[in-house]
């Protein structure tokens, strides 16, 4: 009876643990990720929609703009996952390369930038812990995995786009490289 007693209360402790860890987000991350979600969706409406497409549909003719500074800028302005539609606007031939480095830089940048990606902070605040715990400043590292994300994802995207190239040949499947202006 001792052990299933033990047992009872070890599991509700994993409950109760859970609850404050809940609360502790409600009252310190919840809100930090509103205000920066509402911040983006006031910026995006101040810029404008049609300014955000038509960057987009710019961004590609150059690598470096369709595998850095786009994902970039929608990870920051739209967050995963809504971040990944701005892909729509690119050739059929980059849209995996845009995808591939898009969704890596949402994780790069957890760090930084808590509201692109807010389901996997609770990763980042792990991370952040144990750096805390030696005494280091977390900023320091997340600026770190950010600029280093940012480079790895850039790689990452322009690989793909060797990948694509190889499976296009392969198959025989030929996407257009042309940017579709006039949607």
């Amino acid at each position: 009876m001792k052990y299933i007693i033990n047992f009872a209360t070890w599991f509700m402790g994993l409950f109760q643990a859970g609850g404050k860890q809940f609360a502790n987000w409600v009252a310190t991350i919840i809100p930090l990720v509103l205000i920066m979600l509402v911040f983006m969706n006031a910026l995006i409406a101040l810029i404008g929609q049609k300014k955000m497409n038509k960057f987009a549909k710019a961004s590609a003719s150059n690598p470096i703009m369709r595998y850095m500074i786009l994902p970039f800028l929608a990870a920051f302005m739209l967050g995963n996952p809504l971040a990944h539609t701005m892909g729509k606007f690119l050739p059929e031939y980059y849209k995996p390369s845009y995808y591939a480095a898009c969704a890596q830089f949402c994780h790069t940048s957890n760090g930084v930038f808590p509201h692109i990606n807010p389901a996997e902070y609770f990763i980042w605040m792990g991370i952040a812990a144990g750096v805390q715990k030696l005494g280091l400043n977390t900023m320091d590292l997340a600026v770190r995995y950010l600029l280093v994300g940012l480079i790895m994802n850039f790689i990452g995207g322009w690989i793909t786009d060797f990948t694509t190239a190889y499976v296009c040949k392969k198959t025989g499947i030929k996407l257009s490289k042309e940017a579709n202006l006039t949607k």
